[in-house]
Parts: C-alpha cells; structure tokens; sequence
C-alpha cells in the first residue's frame, strides 16, 4: 500500500511538505503524531489520528504516538480562541496513563512485528533541561516575527495570549528535533491546525541540525450540517465506554447525516477501497451505516461490546424482545438502558417493603400520575414488568422482581419505557 496514495483517495491530506511522498519511497520511515492529554480520554476526533498512525503501518513504515506529557503542561494554543485553563500536573498523569492505555489498544505494538507502534512521552526530553539551556539552544533560532505569524498566535493577538501558549510552538518544534535526533522520526503528521507547530519544527530541524524533516496534515473536520466533527448534542464522543457507550457510540454512526457517510467510511473504515465504493455503489445508506457501525464498534470496543448493543437495541426498538432478552443483559448493559431511556431511581426499601403494584406506578416511580391512573393502565393491558404483562391490581413489587439486584423494567404501551433503579 502506498501511504500518501491511500490518504488522498480517503480525503485525508489537506497539506504536505515538498518531497515527502520520495521519502516515504525511500525505505521504512518513523512518522510521529503527538496527543495532548488533558482530556481524561481519546476522543473520535483523535481517532482520525490513529487511523492515519495505522494507514502508515500498513504502508510499512513505523508509527509513534508521542504523549504530550511537557507540552501538556503548558497547553496548545491551536485551535482556540481563549487561553487553556492550565491541568494540574496529577490530573495530566492520570490522563496521560490512561490514554496510554488505549494507544495500546488501537495500535500494533506486537513485539514480532518489524515496524511495530512505538509510545514515547516528551517529558522524557525537557524534564532534566532547565529554562537556559532552552532558551540558548532552541529559543534563539526562532524569530518573534516568524512565531508571530502562525496562525495559533494571529487568531489571539486581538484577545490575547500569554507567553506560556506563545511558546508553546517552541516546545513541540523541538520535540521534532529531538525525536528525529534521538530516534531517526524523520515526519509529523497531525490536524490542519498543527501546521504552524509542525513547521515550526522543520524549520529548527533545519537551522540547529540541518536535517531534513517532513509534514503530512489532515483537513479539519465537520460534519454536513457544519458543526465540528466528533460532537453531538450530548457531547465529545469519546472513546472511553464509561465516557460514551458502546450503545450511544453505535447510535451515533447509525444516526448520522447520510451525506457524511462517505467521509466517515474514508476516514475509519479499514475496508479496501473496492470495498467501499461497492458498498456505495449499492445506495442502500442505511444498511452501508449499519456495516460501517458494526466494524467500528468492535474495533474500538470489541466483540462482546457490540453484543450488547445488539441486545440494548433489540430491548428498546425490537417488539418481539421478551423477558428472555431482557434478563439475558448483565449489570453494565442495563446501565446502558438507563442511559437512553427514563430511569427512576427509587429507595431499595419500596421493594423490600412488597410495595403494591399502583403505589409502584404512582407515588415511587411517577411512571403514573395517580393510583387511579395506574389502575385504568393495568385494566387495558398497558402495563408490563420486566417485559411480563400485568392483569391483576393487588400484584406487589418484590426483590424477586430486581434484575441484578438494582433494575426493574416497567413499560406503559408499547413507546414508554422506564428502568426503575433501587438505590440502597
């Protein structure tokens, strides 16, 4: 697979340096992306990241994911229009550990591997350099007026920047320098709005050691109706599942703008390119949706994961789901209910105490405005507890009735659906 022909067909080259495609010719190259970590989590966003760390290693060459770990601590003025409220430097390590751990996950690190994934921190690089050293040896083969002109300083000047964010450029330059000295990195790849911070550090490479460094970005992205991609009403979509769903992250490709599918596919499909222009060329979006969802899923949250979400689906949308399905769910995939559907939460002594099926529906739950209410639901056949029909009006809710301890199921209709959670 050639690298930069396989970014072009999936829109994912907005800017490159001259040469680079020849280099990327010329034997086995070690490319970098850095990720900042003052999220507690990657995020899809990031995820265009990694997939162009994963193109590369098919390619053959051998992707590095750098940790902002020094970089994190100061923060990137890219992209914003306000200054970074500084993390502390706990919350940093707490972030940057975690993300590690989901690098870990998403890219090839096998140790038979030739062109395995390699994670550095650049920490490592500025945590025994004291504020001399730096400004000797980096800071003085950068003008103010060439750092001036980048586009993360001239979209502040109205507004503002400090000297923190104002350096920042500096920090990441050199880490290019570094990386290329200390581990033969010869390109950086990142966003459009890297751009300024990636040349920056071509252009020490050159000046302090007359190396020549090289640059592919992706384009910014938004979705068809112009908001900023990877947000939703809710929302970052992260890629942590305590953060986002597996179910709410399936339901956001599945809902999706059908003229961003083929960006999206471009983007985050490892199918091969006849793969996907087979799948469009067959104009069924939503089965195309469902497929791309599928793979995307269980890449990020496995085999098991997407399993659940099948049955949370089947739960909610399938109207022959029955009482087998819903006690089939273990504990964390009824949270997932919970999370998309109305979910009481009632003291665990109304169960203890046997309480009466209309007091159940009325004053616990307020799944009903009153007993009579309740009664009249009951008396047409509306009411199901755990996907089992109730006829009868002296019926009480028991301990027997918890799924997992903490869960009950109430449906009024077939549209209204609740999970009743009993907190001690």
């Amino acid at each position: 697979m050639d690298f930069i022909s396989e970014l072009r067909w999936r829109g994912l080259i907005h800017d490159l340096t001259p040469g680079v495609e020849d280099h990327l010719k010329s034997g086995v190259v070690r490319g970098y992306i850095g990720f900042d970590p003052t999220a507690p989590s990657l995020t899809i966003g990031n995820y265009v990241q990694i997939m162009l760390l994963t193109f590369l290693q098919r390619a053959g060459h051998q992707p590095v994911a750098l940790m902002g770990g020094a970089t994190g601590r100061i923060g990137d003025p890219s992209g914003r229009d306000t200054e970074r409220e500084l993390k502390t430097y706990d919350e940093l390590d707490r972030n940057i550990a975690f993300q590690q751990k989901q690098l870990e996950r998403l890219l090839d690190f096998s140790p038979e591997k030739p062109n395995r994934a390699i994670l550095l921190n650049n920490y490592d690089f500025y945590a025994g350099m004291n504020v001399l050293d730096f400004l000797r040896d980096v800071g003085k083969y950068l003008t103010v007026n060439y750092m001036l002109a980048k586009e993360s300083v001239q979209r502040r000047i109205e507004t503002g920047i400090s000297f923190t964010e104002f350096s920042y450029q500096l920090l990441q330059g050199y880490d290019f320098v570094l990386l290329n000295e200390r581990h033969g990195i010869t390109l950086q790849m990142g966003g459009s709005d890297q751009y300024g911070n990636i040349t920056a550090g071509i252009e020490l490479g050159r000046k302090i050691a007359d190396k020549k460094l090289y640059a592919v970005v992706t384009p910014l992205l938004t979705k068809a109706d112009g908001t900023k991609f990877g947000k939703s009403a809710g929302g970052n979509i992260w890629l942590d599942p305590n953060l986002t769903s597996p179910y709410r992250f399936y339901q956001f490709w599945i809902n999706a703008d059908d003229r961003d599918v083929p960006k999206f596919l471009r983007y985050f499909s490892l199918k091969t390119r006849e793969e996907i222009e087979a799948l469009e060329a067959a104009g069924d979006v939503q089965r195309t949706k469902r497929i791309f969802a599928e793979e995307l899923t269980t890449r990020l949250h496995g085999a098991e994961e997407f399993a659940a979400v099948q049955a949370v689906s089947a739960l909610l949308f399938d109207p022959k789901a029955g009482p087998d399905t819903l006690r089939s769910l273990d504990a964390r995939t009824l949270a997932q209910v919970a999370e998309e559907i109305p979910a009481p939460q009632v003291a665990a002594s109304v169960v203890q105490n046997h309480c009466n099926i209309l007091d159940f529906l009325s004053e616990h739950t307020g799944i009903l405005p009153s007993r009579s209410e309740a009664k009249k639901a009951i008396q047409n056949n509306a009411i199901s507890i755990n996907k089992e029909k109730i006829s009868a009006l002296d019926i009480a809710i028991t301990p027997e009735h918890l799924l997992h301890g903490k869960y009950i199921m109430v449906e009024n209709g077939k549209k209204n659906k609740f999970l009743v959670s009993f907190e001690v």
